[in-house]
């Protein structure tokens, strides 16, 4: 039976997706682990369990019109929970972060050096003091307006949107549009506006070609569908976008990583050349702090800032103040092994395990106390020289007065936990339950738990004789974030594991240098 102040988050008849009706005791201000194998149930009595019921309960106190503004996850299949707390939920599945989100608004530090160059920045003199938000580029004061506070031109060229000018526009020499009904809507459209497009692409008028691609008019004409399979189709009212048009709006507003990235590869983008990159309009570039632009402070990796931070002393009572709120709030980022990013570092640009981290810093500065953190494997993407400080950032949201509750297969981590919910035995059908609940080293004594093993280094796995490589790739000049000048062979038929602390640049090298070359062959290798 709990009680108001039940010191127990008490869970009865959990039966979230391969959940077995499951009754579960966790006790509260604890750093608790959820361990079993990938499947087992353990992210659905976490996530899908206690943090959704959670949340279920602090939407019923929120009015009807706020909650259709926050994203639900829908109300778990569960018999009763007590002695739930409010819970804030950290996962690795990231939103759809746009270009212009940043280490710096994620972590809303942002804010806070634009606060420090507004109040304390050197001004040129005669020059009027700035509003903050004269020195943010995702604000109308801020950004340049040249390039909309991108810092960056982009430009398309024929070339670039036709690569094979012998193909006719029926035959999809306008490689940049979409595929499927859309691509085949637009060269409807054109037909319908009196466009050959059966003749080679090399064969049309000058002056087509350069409306085809380049217009901004979207004339709208009634296309009558070629019989398509035996089926006839109804005349529709069609709207033309040239092939610059679709290409600059799906980078600019697509939420879709793939869709921007396809679109990229047909732009070039240089900087922009009214604020040299800046991305600001010139009277926020004219001020500076220790000597350094805002759009040069926050190019700096986080460890270089605070150098700089430290070095200034700040020459008021209000630079003072300001810079040390603001490297009270980098201390937490830097200490998860993150000090190697740099503010102006794009959300799309890091992997999920990079950002579930920053926004965990974050929480450090919330001053929230009471909740319960639900985390999902926050030592993804760690080497374990960094663990270490994620389990002292971790223990200091306990002391606050906060329970952790962690969805983890890093052992280290697990060791250190002061409760053990193991969920299985195996995946889907075979797990849902809990197998074990208490202090770790209770899981010593239980015979059908896959992570006992591995906890209690128990029976390592058998050595075997590596493959022999079928091939190469190699790599060379990679230069891209902190990669610079690297040349790499990796070889082919083989599992190859790229190791390297966090932010050596491993993931920057695999899952986008290596990565984006082989997408980029695989269209012209399969034509």
């Amino acid at each position: 039976m709990s009680t108001p102040h039940d010191p127990y988050v008490r869970v009865r008849g959990a039966r979230e997706h391969n959940l077995r009706d499951v009754d579960v005791d966790i006790p509260r201000d604890t750093l608790t682990v959820f361990t079993g194998v990938s499947g087992s149930g353990k992210s659905s009595l976490a996530f899908g369990t206690i943090y959704a019921e959670a949340q279920r309960r602090y939407f019923e106190s929120v009015a009807p019109y706020a909650r259709r503004l926050i994203h639900q996850v829908g109300a778990p299949d569960v018999g009763e929970i007590t002695g739930l707390p409010p819970a804030v939920s950290l996962e690795q599945r990231r939103s759809a972060p746009g270009a212009r989100s940043s280490v710096g608004t994620v972590t809303t530090l942002s804010n806070s050096l634009r606060m420090l160059l507004s109040r304390a920045g050197d001004y040129p003199p005669g020059a009027e003091r700035l509003d903050s938000d004269a020195f943010s580029p995702n604000t109308a004061a801020g950004a340049c307006p040249e390039c909309h506070g991108l810092g960056l031109i982009h430009r398309t060229t024929e070339e670039l949107l036709v690569p094979d000018p012998s193909l006719s526009i029926r035959e999809g020499a306008i490689a940049a549009w979409p595929g499927a009904w859309q691509g085949k809507n637009l060269r409807d459209v054109l037909d319908a506006l009196g466009y050959d497009v059966e003749r080679p692409w090399r064969e049309l008028d000058t002056a087509d070609r350069e409306w085809i691609l380049f217009t901004d008019e979207q004339p709208v004409v009634t296309v009558h569908p070629v019989r398509d399979a035996g089926r006839i189709q109804r005349p529709y009212q069609g709207t033309y976008m040239s092939a610059r048009r679709h290409v600059m709006h799906t980078f600019a507003d697509s939420r879709s990583r793939t869709l921007r990235a396809k679109a990229e590869r047909f732009l070039t983008s240089a900087p922009c050349p009214v604020c040299g990159g800046g991305r600001l309009r010139r009277e926020a570039l004219a001020v500076t702090f220790a000597g350094r632009t805002i759009a040069e402070l926050v190019a700096l990796p986080l460890t270089a800032l605070t150098e700089v931070l430290l070095e200034s002393g700040g020459s008021s009572d209000t630079a003072r103040v300001l810079t040390a709120d603001l490297l009270a709030r980098i201390e937490p980022v830097t200490e998860l092994g993150l000090g190697y990013l740099s503010l102006d570092r794009t959300a799309p640009t890091l992997s999920s395990g990079e950002l579930q981290r920053l926004r965990l810093a974050t929480q450090l500065r919330s001053g929230l106390f009471g909740v319960v953190y639900v985390l999902d494997e926050p030592s993804a993407g760690l080497h374990p020289a960094d663990t270490e400080s994620l389990l002292g950032v971790l223990g200091r949201l306990k002391e606050a007065g906060n329970s952790v509750f962690v969805v983890e297969h890093q052992m280290d981590v697990v060791r250190r936990a002061d409760w053990l919910v193991d969920v299985g035995p195996l995946a889907g059908e075979h797990g849902g339950r809990v197998l074990h609940s208490g202090p770790p080293a209770g899981l010593a004594g239980v015979d059908g738990s896959a992570t006992r093993r591995f906890l209690f280094d128990e029976d390592p796995a058998p050595a075997r004789e590596p493959r022999v490589p079928t091939g190469w790739i190699t790599l060379g000049g990679v230069d891209l974030h902190n990669v610079r000048g690297v040349d790499a062979t990796f070889p082919l038929g083989v599992l190859t594991a790229v190791t390297g602390v966090s932010g050596s640049g491993k993931s920057t090298l695999v899952g986008q240098v290596l990565a984006g070359v082989l997408a980029d062959r695989r269209p012209a290798e399969s034509a």
